[in-house]
């Protein structure tokens, strides 16, 4: 699996990094020489940032997270919206709106304005309007489709970004640093791999090398998807197992239940008026006599 991985990148041309004038001096532990001033890259630390990542990544996935790839450039459009919908994922590729992650409510509504102009479109009802209007709502929903149609179902912030081209995707990077979110790149030997978490370094400008390590990373984002259902249909059957708590009965109750065991007692005799044998006469009032004063 290795070797062929190993032969995979070497046949991708993986390992040629930029012109050793544009070079970034951060990069000298990730370059194995330089061979018609062009630097090169050593293939044994891109297949062990690949690794890294790919055991990064089938983690997070798999407590889960989503991941979501950003690459604008024209040779990673087409491998990242192919690979990356194939596992379910979310991804960028036409320009990074500011703001995507620090300001994803805003996103959001932007989200829910496309919906909206879809169900108008579907129903029939867009034809009411003038045909200027009609027109500005087509453009309108082409630039939001066009830009958000990769992050439509991203509902929270993702779990891990993968950024293919650090000096070109520095927004996105900074965006999620910011938020603490964690990233994976391919690097080139001109980037700066301080911005990123787990760098890659390789040629970001071959469509073959950006291919190659992004079916990699997909495959253990798939296997992580795979841990998490199964560790999803465990919790179901160990909470099926569990037989129902019995019902706590509050104090109050169990004192009431308590309570109704004790018997009764017998009422006590109420106090006679008079004392038993005495057989003296209540006193009469004394009517006052005549003229007293």
């Amino acid at each position: 699996m290795a070797d062929n991985l190993i032969q995979d990148l070497i046949e991708a041309g993986i390992h040629f990094g930029q012109r050793a004038s544009n070079w970034n001096p951060k990069m000298a532990p990730y370059i194995y020489g330089k061979r018609n001033q062009i630097h090169i890259i050593d293939i044994k630390e891109t297949v062990k940032g690949l690794l890294i990542a790919k055991k990064f990544l089938t983690k997070v996935v798999a407590d889960g997270k989503d991941v979501c790839f950003v690459g604008t450039k024209r040779q990673a459009k087409p491998v990242i919206e192919q690979h990356v919908s194939d596992v379910g994922m979310h991804w960028v590729t036409e320009r990074w709106l500011g703001g995507t992650l620090t300001n994803h409510r805003t996103i959001r509504s932007r989200l829910k304005r496309l919906v909206e102009l879809e169900n108008l479109i579907e129903s029939g009802e867009i034809k009411n309007y003038s045909k200027k209007m009609e027109s500005q709502l087509l453009r309108e929903k082409k630039k939001i489709h066009r830009n958000l149609s990769g992050i439509r179902n991203m509902a929270s912030l993702p779990g891990a970004v993968v950024v293919v081209d650090v000096k070109r995707e520095i927004n996105a990077l900074r965006e999620a640093r910011k938020l603490g979110i964690p990233t994976v790149a391919l690097i080139d030997t001109d980037g700066d791999p301080d911005m990123i978490d787990i760098p890659i370094p390789g040629n970001d400008d071959s469509m073959r090398s950006i291919d190659v390590v992004i079916r990699e990373l997909c495959s253990a984002i798939a296997k992580g998807k795979t841990m998490r259902r199964e560790k999803a249909q465990g919790e179901d059957i160990e909470d099926s197992d569990k037989q129902p708590a019995p019902r706590k009965r509050s104090s109050r109750a169990k004192f009431r239940a308590d309570d109704s065991s004790v018997p009764e007692e017998a009422p006590l005799p109420e106090p006679e008026t008079t004392i038993p044998g005495s057989d003296t006469a209540p006193e009469q009032p004394v009517a006052s006599e005549p003229g007293a004063g």
